[in-house]
């Protein structure tokens, strides 16, 4: 098994081979969360990705948001909070609030 790549590395290469590049990084959290704040995650263009905020349906979330802020270039506050008892189900192990921020990279 190789070493995780860090996000912002790969951010780099991905913007040297010319592709648009969105940052997500865990902002503030309450709770219990999977990834403490600073967590980050980087998507390119053709939805590749690496690093991560949350895991579950989070994650997925803040994919599809990101490829939209690459083109629109307006940056995004994002929030998501569940019940302990909905906790599961989308990726937040006992319940909790993450705040995700979602920004497009300039090379």
């Amino acid at each position: 098994m190789s070493d995780p790549i860090d996000p912002l590395t790969q951010a780099k290469e991905w913007q040297d081979r010319g592709l648009k590049v969105a940052l997500a990084t865990v902002v503030e959290t309450w709770g219990s969360s999977p990834r403490p704040a600073g967590s980050q995650l980087v998507v390119n263009e053709e939805a590749g990705f690496e690093g991560s905020v949350s895991g579950g349906c989070i994650e997925g979330a803040v994919v599809t948001e990101a490829l939209d802020i690459m083109d629109s270039g307006v940056p995004k506050l994002m929030e998501f909070g569940v019940s302990d008892a909905m906790a599961w189900e989308v990726g937040l192990a006992c319940g909790g609030t993450v705040r995700v921020f979602v920004e497009k990279l300039e090379a």
